[in-house]
């Protein structure tokens, strides 16, 4: 690539199912390669297996693109939708010489797999119609198109995070291009897209690094310029063995489900396999910055979901608080089964900042944040009502009147008060404030009580404190 062409990076998924983890990190590193060099991100759906395509595929990629927040450039770009242009091409290798039509039948081909079958070799094509006359091909064959390989020599590829690949030439094999039906293979369409879509940098699993010789071979004999190539290694579970349904979710949209946010996941994924020094944290804007092919490691990441967590906890407690709201709310109503109303959003906006402190997920924060949306009267849980017994609850009645004193109603003033009437009542603490949390919230797990006391106002607090104290 010379300086005076700009980058250019795609993302080219199958529209075969949900938005895969792996996948989601190789969208992610061309992304921030191509808006880290002033470029483009271009996104192309590969649905020329229709039979398995399905548009609720494509959804999920588009749904889970735009959740991480990885905006493309220009439409996504149909592979199905440029069939003649791909056939076009095909027919152009074979009227310059580069590819021939290959006539074998069907039992022909079985043949040669079954002689392959034993010697621990994967089974080639013989090329028997490679410099055959088609004038002596079977009647009732329709023939498939072949590209006509180099035989000698070897294909270097420079890839820029798995070093020089040298591949030699007598262990490629004459692929079809174009199958008998008239449809072109993937390998001819993935060339002829990049090249047509102004792709320089081509960035993908390492499961792709077999097939990046023979596009190689394909650009050159077409005399268009080869991609830089960047193989990135795949995920693997903590165990070491590739990520699968053993290790959990696998999609993008199930750890959105899960309550991750997606600076947290983004960020997460671009740790697996790339860093920068000791950076554990970072923004997009950095890694844009940052974000270097030859830095990419060369063995496999491996997910680790309680590294996600932690860092996950560190984007939701240094979130916006209003944002968040909007954020956790359909979590919360789920958890709830209803709209929250009016009075508790503001309980919700008012309390967020220590609510956030100890959540890990959105699905975290909506479970602690049922301390603000419980209506009286409370029905505590088992361990909140074991804390209002007899001399709890006449400690409460005792306490009402003190707090009912109180001029100003805020977590400080409030705190003060409560430490107060413990000392006077000659109790620690700690024996007033779970009663008086059970009490007002009907749990014995949330912020701090008298942040909640706060939160709640004046009215509600003594009303709580008073049914409990009633019992």
């Amino acid at each position: 690539m010379t300086e005076e062409q700009s980058v250019v990076t795609r993302f080219a998924p199958s529209p075969t199912g949900f938005l895969h983890i792996g996948g989601a990190r190789t969208a992610l590193f061309n992304w921030v390669f191509a808006r880290g060099h002033g470029g483009k991100f271009l996104l192309r759906i590969e649905d020329t297996d229709l039979k398995r395509s399905t548009q609720e595929a494509k959804d999920a990629i588009f749904e889970g693109l735009t959740w991480l927040g990885l905006d493309w450039d220009g439409e996504a770009v149909s592979q199905a939708s440029r069939r003649d242009r791909h056939a076009e091409v095909a027919e152009r290798l074979l009227a310059e010489g580069h590819a021939y039509r290959c006539y074998a039948t069907q039992d022909e081909l079985a043949a040669m797999r079954a002689a392959a079958e034993g010697t621990g070799k994967p089974w080639r094509y013989d090329r028997r119609w490679r410099d055959r006359d088609p004038a002596e091909a079977p009647a009732g064959v329709t023939p498939v198109i072949r590209f006509r390989c180099p035989l000698d020599g070897e294909t270097v590829i420079e890839d820029a995070v798995q070093g020089r690949v040298t591949v030699p030439n007598s262990e490629l094999h004459d692929l079809i291009i174009m199958r008998s039906d008239g449809t072109p293979t993937y390998m001819l369409s993935v060339v002829v897209d990049d090249h047509d879509m102004g792709v320089t940098h081509v960035i993908r699993g390492d499961d792709h690094l077999t097939n990046a010789a023979i596009q190689s071979q394909l650009f050159q004999a077409l005399g268009w310029a080869v991609p830089v190539f960047a193989h990135i290694p795949l995920i693997h579970g903590p165990d070491g063995k590739k990520l699968s349904k053993r290790h959990g979710a696998l999609g993008v949209d199930a750890y959105r489900d899960m309550g991750f946010l997606p600076e947290a996941m983004r960020n997460y994924l671009m740790r697996l396999g790339w860093g920068h020094g000791d950076m554990e944290v970072f923004s997009t804007d950095e890694a844009q910055t940052l974000f270097r092919l030859d830095a990419i490691g060369r063995g496999a990441a491996r997910f680790d979901t309680a590294k996600l967590e932690s860092l996950n906890a560190h984007y939701i407690k240094a979130s916006d608080d209003d944002r968040l709201l909007t954020l956790v709310t359909p979590f919360l109503e789920a958890h709830i089964d209803r709209k929250i109303d009016d009075r508790e959003r503001a309980r919700l906006t008012a309390g967020m900042a220590g609510l956030k402190e100890r959540a890990k997920t959105l699905v975290d924060l909506a479970q602690a944040a049922t301390v603000y949306t419980g209506r009286r009267p409370l029905s505590p849980d088992d361990k909140a009502a074991r804390q209002l017994d007899d001399t709890a609850r006449a400690m409460l009645g005792r306490l009402i009147p003190r707090l009912d004193a109180v001029e100003t109603w805020d977590e400080d003033t409030l705190g003060a008060a409560v430490r107060g009437f413990a000392e006077e009542e000659e109790l620690k603490v700690g024996k007033v404030a779970p009663a008086v949390r059970a009490a007002v919230t009907g749990t014995t797990v949330s912020p701090s009580v008298f942040q909640v006391l706060a939160v709640f106002g004046r009215e509600e607090t003594l009303a709580r404190l008073r049914d409990a104290a009633a019992g």
